[in-house]
């Protein structure tokens, strides 16, 4: 795709950004703190806009901004906003009844989402956005971290913490800018991306979807965004990523590993339309404590070779996808691939917390059925352990619901499942009381697993503490806070 990459280039080679339509504004951001928050406020104070903002837990981003010169309040009370404000930025867990919010709206002042900003910011950049059930904070993170060895000095925004690059956002000084997009709310369809990329699509986010045929319309209409001389990204073997850019005109690279398609060559007829082609292939030749290595093919010529240093398969496949994106961003592909050989992860994902008894702890942020089978098999890979013991924290009503028996038999590789209680978010105290964590045991233990429903952190603590042995893994797994039964094991 020569006009991505030639504009990339160009891009890369100019020494500064034009003006930015924030420069000289006042933008008050209500959480200023939070990791999502941050990144694009840094870009904007280093884009010469006036940043406010209140945070009540203050934070080493907190401190940061304050460092470059933004005012922040720990009340959000709205002291800090004036008829003079130009926009007031909030994100989707501020609701209409927030007292900052509700006096932004006395003074008459602009109110936008989170998202909305970030598709503002993306609009004055190449903006290259990753979307996707699975794999999209990993991808982005992968992404991002190429670039920056590479020399590109990308701005970024990644939905977790990744110890390499001091967080989850930096706001660089190339016009790159590598944004992780959610599905969640449809807030992906603010963004202005230049280059998409699509990973996967499943049933998730349930309690906004009212199936899967309107999650592949959600994804079709970000594919959509993309210009014509842009550029997407997407997985070759995934059926309903199929479904969502048939007949896209739109400039489409497939992506596979050689376990999910034999060897690179064209889609089935009436697959894609004639302006997609299986572009980046790569073919699997080990595997060494869970992590796997693969040559990859561009267009069925070798061109590069991954290492990795993160476990499992679909690391292997979302590092392909970040190399496909570094190539369209006209960096040097061996310089890429040494970057994503060195790649060692973002927190919570197969994160090591320390020992009990002996016994290995590790932490992954997996609540997706999907997730959950990948993570136990990279485990069992990686540290091939006695036993494996699961303790799965499932991540709101709803979604516990709607994908129960998925989630039932998705512990096939556990020896051991403990389940706490669920972790409330969002769902409505009607939809609590149709599923509890007692029902996902009983389905866990129908497929002939055996599972214990612990309510409590601290029964669980003990009866870990008291049941582990040397050469276990012990797994906490959830997009909650069931993290910190894996930290107070480690203390002793």
């Amino acid at each position: 795709m020569p006009n991505v990459v030639e504009n990339a280039v160009s891009q890369l080679r100019t020494e500064s950004r034009s003006a930015s339509r924030f420069t000289g504004r006042r933008v008050h951001f209500i959480g200023i703190g939070g990791g999502g928050m941050a990144g694009p406020a840094r870009m904007l104070l280093d884009a010469g806009t006036i940043v406010s903002g209140s945070e009540p837990k203050p934070n080493a981003q907190t401190f940061e901004l304050v460092r470059l010169g933004a005012v922040i309040a720990r009340d959000q009370l709205g002291e800090l906003l004036s008829r003079d404000t130009d926009l007031v930025v909030r994100t989707a867990a501020i609701p209409d009844t927030n007292a900052e919010f509700l006096a932004a709206r006395a003074y008459g002042l602009k109110t936008i989402k989170y998202a909305e900003l970030l598709g503002q910011i993306m609009q004055e950049r190449f903006g290259i956005a990753i979307a996707g059930t699975h794999g999209k904070s990993t991808t982005t993170a992968m992404l991002a971290w190429a670039l920056l060895q590479c020399d590109a000095d990308p701005s970024f925004v990644i939905g977790g913490t990744v110890p390499q690059l001091g967080g989850g956002s930096h706001s660089g000084t190339s016009r790159f800018f590598v944004a992780e997009a959610c599905e969640f709310d449809r807030s992906f369809h603010k963004l202005h991306p230049t280059v998409a990329i699509i990973t996967n699509i499943e049933e998730d986010h349930l309690d906004c979807y009212k199936d899967i045929d309107q999650i592949v319309e959600s994804f079709r209409q970000f594919a959509a965004l993309v210009p014509r001389d842009g550029l997407i990204i997407s997985n070759a073997s995934d059926p309903r990523v199929r479904q969502a850019l048939a007949g896209l005109s739109i400039p489409i690279e497939l992506c596979a590993i050689s376990t999910l398609i034999p060897s690179p060559g064209v889609p089935k007829e009436g697959e894609y339309r004639e302006n997609s082609t299986v572009a980046w292939h790569t073919r699997i030749t080990g595997v060494e404590k869970g992590c796997y290595r693969g040559e990859v093919f561009h267009h069925g010529r070798p061109v590069c070779e991954l290492r990795l240093s993160v476990a499992g398969q679909h690391n292997l496949f979302n590092a392909t996808m970040a190399l496909a994106a570094c190539h369209a961003c006209g960096v040097d592909l061996n310089r890429a691939a040494d970057a994503l050989n060195h790649f060692t992860g973002v927190d919570r994902r197969m994160t090591e917390m320390g020992q009990v008894n002996g016994a290995t702890i590790v932490d992954d942020y997996g609540h997706h059925p999907t997730e959950i089978r990948a993570t136990l098999k990279a485990v069992r890979e990686k540290y091939q352990p006695d036993r494996l013991w699961c303790i799965f924290q499932p991540h709101q009503h709803s979604r516990t619901r709607f994908l129960l028996e998925d989630f039932a038999a998705s512990f096939a590789l556990a020896d051991q499942t403990i389940v706490p209680d669920i972790y409330f978010v969002r769902d409505s105290e009607t939809e609590r009381q149709r599923v509890s964590s007692a029902d996902l045991v009983t389905r866990i233990t129908a497929h002939g697993r055996a599972a214990l429903h612990l309510p409590e952190f601290p029964a669980i603590v003990s009866y870990v503490r008291q049941n582990a042995r040397r050469g276990d893994l012990i797994l906490t797994l959830g997009a909650g806070n069931v993290w910190e039964i894996g930290r107070d094991l480690a203390a002793g």
